[in-house]
């Protein structure tokens, strides 16, 4: 079993939030195996890569946001907290608390360059 179907377990297929297990429902989609996969190859080909975990809210489901080295980030739906964890050990990627934490200025600075390069 590989680690997208491990991490998917938790969620069978065709449930969604407000499924009847006590989770409110969102105005966003679940998480899925593409959102897994991207995380995963994300992670494969940057170095120096940390996971922010972001929580619910009523717009949004959980979401981890990693960050590489150079400051480069992606985004994606998670299917909570705890998930977002065990992703974040099965790829020995250290993992925050946005809440507690913040993001790092490397994002920052690297979401202005990219800006930049538009501009031009």
């Amino acid at each position: 079993m590989g680690l997208i179907d491990r991490l998917r377990g938790r969620r069978g297929a065709g449930r969604a939030a407000g499924d009847g297990r006590g989770r409110r429902g969102t105005l966003d989609r679940a998480s899925g195996s593409a959102d897994l996969s991207h995380l995963e190859k994300f992670v494969a080909t940057r170095r120096g890569v940390e996971g922010y975990v972001e929580p619910r809210t009523a717009v949004t489901e959980t979401t981890i946001l990693l960050v590489a080295a150079d400051g480069e980030w992606t985004r994606r739906r998670i299917d909570g907290p705890d998930t977002a964890r065990k992703l974040s050990r099965d790829l020995a990627v250290p993992v925050y608390d946005a809440q507690i934490t913040g993001y790092p200025q490397r994002m920052r600075d690297w979401s202005a360059r990219q800006r930049a390069d538009d501009k031009l």
